[in-house]
Parts: C-alpha cells; structure tokens; sequence
C-alpha cells in the first residue's frame, strides 16, 4: 500500500521557523544553541522576565535581588588568586624614597639560608650581614660586605651618638629580615632571624636590588643583583656604575 500523504502538508523550513517562533518560559528557543554559554545564560534571564505573569508585579527590592544574583553567577571566577606574601620585611627604620615609596633590598631564599648557616655555625643568633657602598673600584662604585654582630635588643629611634658608639647599629641605619611564606611571622623585634643592615646613602643605591649567595668557580660568596640603578658592572659583581 503507498504511504498517505497530507495534500496541504507544510515545507520542513515552514516547520521550523514556526517551531523557533514558539518562546515558552520553560522551552528555550531552537537558534539559542548557536550562542555561546554566557550570552545564552543572559537570553535565558532577560526572557524568564519578559515572559513572567502581569499580575505577579516585582518590586524594586526583588528586581535589584534578581540583578545582583544573575551578575554574581556570570561573573564567577573560576580561579581566585592572592598576592604572595613577601619574604623581606623591614625590622628596623623603614626609608622611603622621593616618591613616597619604600626603599627595600630583597634577600634571596639562598642569601637567608647561607646566613642561617653561619648564625648556627658561629652560635651567634644575633649576626647579620652589613652591606655598604663606597666609591671606588674599577667602575665608580663597590660593595662592601661584612659580618657584624647586632644587640640583643633594637635601640629607640632617633639612634642616639651613644647608643650608635655602644652597638653596631648606626642613626641611618634600616635592618631587613627573612623568613619564608610557610613560616610564622616573628615578632617586630626578633634579631635571631636572617637579616642584612644598610645604611641610608647605601639604600639610595641598591634599593630594589637583591642580595644573593652565588657559588661559582671563582669561589662562594654574597653577591648584590638585579640593581636597577647599575647600568654596568664588573665580572665579578663587586663593582657597579649608576645611572646619573
């Protein structure tokens, strides 16, 4: 038997645009599919609303609700980051430069090890190292670096002259420590933790440098690097030219 067919029946395309007309609360539309996942989750809302009852009126209460929680899930963030805490902290006179920022050189994960080693080595919790700029060398100017044995206790700012003759921290001076982000904050005045001290006109210019501990063929030692100031230096990184 031949198959029946309606004499009037409806082309495919008259189908389906008469199926995408058809916007029901609860069926989305067909060309929905096509746009991508936020804007569809955007057409989704603003038809729920359109769509909505007359007689169920919303207030401007329930209208700001609606908004608020439709921006919160659109603007999910998938991943959230935190700024990394950082392992340098002033201890001692805190400096800031012209612009108001704080002066600061960063001590390295292998600088602070280093000096933890000779602290233990030496029993003596209160060592640091004191790094200081002079002229001279074969580029202008050179690091000086040495070990100094600290009190056990931070003087009173101002720095007296007597407190400054009777111990190694000196008026301009500014003492940096370190300890890593999975450890403990130590309290304001722990001198047993890594630590470097400067002087003000030294600061001036290493300020945003790093004091790293470098082991090479010429030998082990604590080395200054990534000065942003220097725009040369010598191959052993002991002496260094400024920007003027």
């Amino acid at each position: 038997m031949p198959p029946l067919r309606c004499a009037n029946a409806p082309a495919p395309a008259s189908l389906f645009v008469q199926l995408s007309m058809r916007r029901t609360a609860q069926s989305p539309i067909l060309a929905d599919i096509l746009l991508p996942l936020r804007a569809r989750a955007h057409h989704s809302v603003a038809r729920r609303i359109a769509t909505a009852p007359a007689a169920a009126s919303v207030s401007k209460t329930q209208w700001r609700a609606r908004q608020s929680l439709s921006s919160s899930q659109f603007n999910k963030r998938l991943f959230t980051t935190t700024t990394p805490r950082k392992a340098t902290h002033t201890l001692f006179n805190p400096q800031n430069d012209e612009d108001g920022n704080e002066m600061v050189l960063e001590i390295t994960g292998r600088a602070a090890k280093r000096l933890s080693e000779i602290m233990t080595k030496d029993s003596n919790p209160y060592l640091a190292l004191r790094i200081q700029v002079e002229s001279g060398g074969c580029h202008g100017f050179q690091y000086l670096m040495k070990l100094v044995t600290l009190p056990a206790q931070l003087p009173e700012l101002p720095v007296s002259e007597e407190a400054a003759e009777e111990s190694e921290i000196r008026e301009d001076d500014t003492i940096f420590s370190y300890y890593p982000d999975n450890s403990p904050a130590p309290s304001s005045s722990d001198l047993t933790v890594p630590k470097i001290i400067l002087d003000g006109p030294s600061l001036e210019l290493l300020k945003g440098s790093k004091v790293d501990f470098t082991m090479e063929l010429i030998g082990s030692q604590f080395k200054i690097v990534d000065n942003p100031l220097a725009t040369s230096s010598c191959g052993c990184g002991t002496s260094f030219d400024i920007k003027i």
